[in-house]
């Protein structure tokens, strides 16, 4: 049983820690909370399920999504963000303007799709039951580890390796500088915008698959565990948001076997609670982003 859990808080946290990379990355990078994110996470499940409808693949239906995602985290920084920017508002005005786009994003999904759970087809995610010892799990299950991880290992590598991954951390380091020495600034934010919203979305398609349900509120679920997870981490630490993401998955399975699943919360909270005391500036703090 102990086992079988692990193994279940590890397939959780891959996908919190997915959703929560995107959020550590906006910060990261603008030192603001771009409260939007899980809407666009919602509207990246909704994508996917629609092509998958439609007849065609779900491989093709989750790079759909990724791009769509990723495109409107672009329109989300020119809209909510960019006027703002240049207008220097600060960090608190720029959150509220996201809440409004999030809220307008949600009611175009709900007033397309209604309000009841959609669930995609049972042929897509048909998976026979596999063993490992006393781990039962499925292929399913591990095509969903193996795009987490796949997807968090070439941000790593974008963000070490690249051209791109340069100007992002120029960028987050002092904007100032970085412009003075040839980065385009904007650029960058709608690129580190992009690639954000896109893991965002792919996390929405993952959980969608993982629970067969997808609905116009799915975001709600995990925008609050998405932020506990990146505080955890500590904030702007991208590398700290993925292990704050495995923690918490697996605290709460291991909750579900101790206490009771109607303790999961709780106590996942609770040992965050305890981690920040001990580390009030998160697991691995700010400055990973900036020298990863």
């Amino acid at each position: 049983m102990l086992a079988q859990q692990l193994a279940n808080g590890i397939f959780l946290g891959a996908t919190y820690a997915l959703f929560a990379a995107g959020y550590a990355l906006i910060f990261g990078v603008l030192d603001i909370l771009n409260l939007a994110h899980a809407s666009i996470f919602m509207v990246a499940a909704f994508v996917c399920l629609t092509i998958v409808l439609a007849g065609f693949p779900l491989w093709l239906g989750f790079l759909v999504a990724l791009v769509v995602a990723g495109l409107i985290g672009v329109i989300l920084d020119r809209v909510a963000f960019a006027p703002l920017r240049r207008r220097n508002a600060g960090t608190l005005v720029p959150l509220i303007s996201s809440i409004g786009f999030a809220i307008v994003v949600e009611a175009v999904i709900r007033g397309i799709y209604g309000v009841n759970d959609r669930q995609f087809p049972e042929a897509v995610r048909t998976a026979p039951p596999l063993s490992l010892g006393p781990v039962t799990f499925t292929l399913f299950d591990l095509a969903i580890l193996g795009a987490a991880l796949a997807l968090m290992l070439v941000l790593a590598y974008v963000m070490r390796a690249t051209k791109i991954g340069r100007d992002i951390r120029a960028v987050a380091e002092d904007r100032i500088a970085a412009a003075l020495l040839g980065v385009d600034i904007e650029k960058t934010i709608a690129l580190t915008f992009f690639i954000a919203s896109a893991l965002g979305g792919a996390a929405g398609v993952l959980v969608g698959l993982q629970y067969n349900s997808v609905t116009f509120d799915m975001g709600g679920r995990i925008e609050l565990k998405g932020l506990a997870v990146i505080i955890l981490g500590g904030m702007g630490s991208v590398t700290g948001a993925v292990l704050g993401g495995f923690i918490l998955g697996v605290t709460e399975t291991l909750a579900i076997v101790f206490v009771g699943s109607s303790w999961r919360d709780a106590v996942a909270f609770g040992v965050m609670f305890l981690i920040l005391v001990l580390r009030p500036g998160g697991i691995l703090g700010r400055r990973a982003l900036r020298t990863a």
